[in-house]
């Protein structure tokens, strides 16, 4: 959700992002010191970037975050902007620990398991590592895709590094040399816009698409072993509905199998069981909000977090009742939350809207034999014409 409000989850905070800031609040009603701010338009800027080789003016980015994420451990925070800058932050304490160039702007990025590199995919089709121990090393070329990167994830051994792209390829390559790739997991028929390994299950994946599927594979060998047609959820034997729509968040509970999605443009989300035995993911609750959804995420000790266009109530939290997914209503941890977004409401309401983030990835296509079939029956009528005036001046 390249600028538009979203939030990330981790064991040191939650983040909420919007525009070229975000905002850190502690998931502990007892750790104020974790509140924390940053802008990107404040931070550091390359003056070479101001000029092209032929000395004119470049184009300078809007500053905005286009991607974010934590490391595992949750130690490390990192973002890429506008501006085509990486920028890295330890969380304990909250602070700066570098501002990087990218290449190209990129389109997500993602830590390796150990916490020692940080992989970003760019709209070129590339990845490169960044080192997270040397922080202000440049960058290394990793592997690339003819095609764009909508997103990239790693095994939880590190062992393997897959890529998605907007050619509807999933591709699993090995990450000590990424020239040598294991599989490719083919079956979307649009662009693969998230992909998510499983964390207590590393050998399956989950992936979404613009053809309004979500798809489970055991990404290794390429199989693909469920697929779930969002479009026709409440009645599984219609035909699929006109309406396309892609996933722009896909979020998971271990200790529930639990796999929630966020579609774009819906104010929906839906939640799946995985069933690791029979390998298969059953539907089971739709969570339908009368704002617009801007991000949600599973915090595993809390619950699901879902952050909404609502100043008055910024962020929810749903937890596990019965069997269903619940609105919290009272809670100390999400008031403070709460209070915080709305003391900083203008970071947020500003930002772009998911609406259409997704719209210009679909492919199009070209009727051109209606209209040269037209054309050629005007030309044989013009003939006829011509010839009749010859026989008859």
């Amino acid at each position: 959700m390249a600028g538009s409000a979203a939030l990330d989850v981790s064991r040191n905070g939650l983040v909420v992002r919007g525009g070229s800031r975000f905002l850190v609040t502690g998931t502990d009603c007892s750790d104020d010191d974790s509140f924390f701010i940053y802008d990107c338009s404040k931070a550091e800027k390359k003056p070479q970037e101001d000029k092209s080789e032929e000395g004119q003016t470049m184009y300078r980015g809007s500053d905005n975050i286009l991607a974010s994420t934590f490391s595992r451990s949750g130690n490390y925070f990192a973002l890429t902007d506008d501006n085509k800058r990486l920028i890295l932050f330890s969380t304990k304490p909250w602070k700066c620990l570098s501002i990087r160039t990218v290449v190209r702007r990129c389109t997500s990025l993602t830590f390796t398991s150990t916490d020692e590199k940080i992989l970003v995919a760019d709209k070129s089709g590339d990845v490169y590592s960044f080192s997270v121990l040397a922080p202000h090393q440049d960058g290394k070329l990793e592997l690339g895709h003819l095609s764009m990167l909508l997103d990239v994830a790693m095994s939880p051994d590190d062992r393997y590094i897959l890529t998605a792209d907007r050619d509807e390829k999933i591709r699993v390559s090995l990450f000590a040399a990424p020239h040598n790739i294991e599989s490719f997991c083919l079956g979307h028929t649009e662009f693969v816009s998230r992909i998510f390994v499983v964390p207590n299950y590393p050998d399956l994946l989950l992936s979404t698409s613009g053809d309004c599927t979500l798809r489970l594979w055991e990404y290794k060998i390429g199989k693909e072993l469920h697929c779930c047609h969002l479009n026709r959820l409440k009645n599984p034997e219609a035909t699929p509905c006109e309406k396309v729509f892609a996933v722009s968040r896909i979020t998971y509970c271990c200790q529930e199998n639990c796999v929630a999605i966020l579609c774009d443009c819906i104010p929906v989300i839906y939640i799946f069981q995985l069933d690791h035995t029979k390998k298969q993911l059953t539907y089971t609750q739709q969570l339908t909000f009368s704002h617009r959804v801007w991000d949600a995420a599973f915090e595993e000790t809390r619950g699901l977090w879902v952050l909404q266009e609502c100043k008055e109530m910024p962020i929810l939290l749903y937890r596990l009742e019965n069997g269903q997914w619940q609105p919290v209503s009272k809670n100390e941890v999400l008031k403070k939350i709460s209070d915080n977004l709305q003391e900083n409401w203008t970071m947020v309401e500003g930002s772009p809207g998911m609406d259409g983030s997704f719209s210009s990835l679909y492919k199009t296509t070209f009727d051109n034999m209606s209209n040269y079939l037209k054309k050629k029956e005007e030309r044989v009528q013009q003939q006829l014409e011509k010839k009749k005036r010859r026989k008859n001046p």
